[in-house]
């Protein structure tokens, strides 16, 4: 392997973490935004607490659609765009799409692990499933009104709504990067950029082998 092959695949190693670092961090941020928004909306429904009311029953199906639901559609919409618009800028810099194709790609994207994360939510929300979030931790804490950010963050702590809005999220997030990346921000030549020439099978690199010439 030459010194230019080991040069090449390192570059695009490089390239490829500093890219999943730079989501992570836009990831990061986005989650902030997500939460606060599930936050507020909660806030304003009476707290977390109300999160399981239903606001109107499901066509055909014995499930209903609850304010849970909603939390999730707006704060996915809301942060999707914020992501969007950070990973354009700054993650994945260079790319050739135009910021409308390129939104409805990342949103198409989003709302499939939004659709994920919405169904993980709802398990984790309702009762006599192996992914209820149950017990102890959850069932008998002793809600506060009020107090400081810090009292307020423990609460949340121990509210099945935040926590499985949070877990959803860092479950889907994967997905997001992993189609992302080969999709919605691949850049003009990136293609040709993270192919690796091989090496000649022998000799050094640029060298020809000549059949020997038979003298008449």
């Amino acid at each position: 392997m030459s010194v230019q092959t080991v040069s090449a695949r390192g570059s695009r190693i490089g390239r490829l973490l500093g890219q999943f670092v730079r989501f992570a961090v836009v990831g990061g941020s986005g989650v902030v935004v997500n939460m606060a928004v599930a936050v507020v909306m909660n806030k304003m429904h009476g707290g977390s607490a109300n999160a399981t009311r239903v606001m109107f029953p499901i066509p055909g199906t014995d499930l209903n659609f609850r304010f849970s639901s909603l939390v999730w559609i707006v704060s996915f919409l809301i942060a999707n765009t914020y992501n969007y618009q950070l990973n354009r800028s700054w993650t994945f810099r260079g790319t050739g799409r135009g910021w409308w194709k390129g939104f409805w790609q990342f949103l198409a994207i989003g709302a499939v692990a939004a659709l994920i994360g919405m169904v993980l939510k709802a398990l984790m929300m309702s009762p006599g499933n192996p992914l209820s979030l149950r017990g102890p931790w959850f069932d008998a804490w002793t809600w506060r009104h009020g107090g400081s950010l810090l009292a307020q963050l423990e609460d949340a702590c121990h509210s099945p709504e935040y926590v499985a809005h949070a877990a959803s999220i860092l479950i889907t997030m994967p997905i997001n990067f992993i189609v992302n990346k080969v999709w919605t921000f691949r850049g003009r030549g990136a293609a040709a950029a993270d192919v690796v020439a091989p090496e000649p099978a022998d000799g050094p690199a640029g060298a020809v082998d000549e059949a020997p010439q038979e003298r008449v």
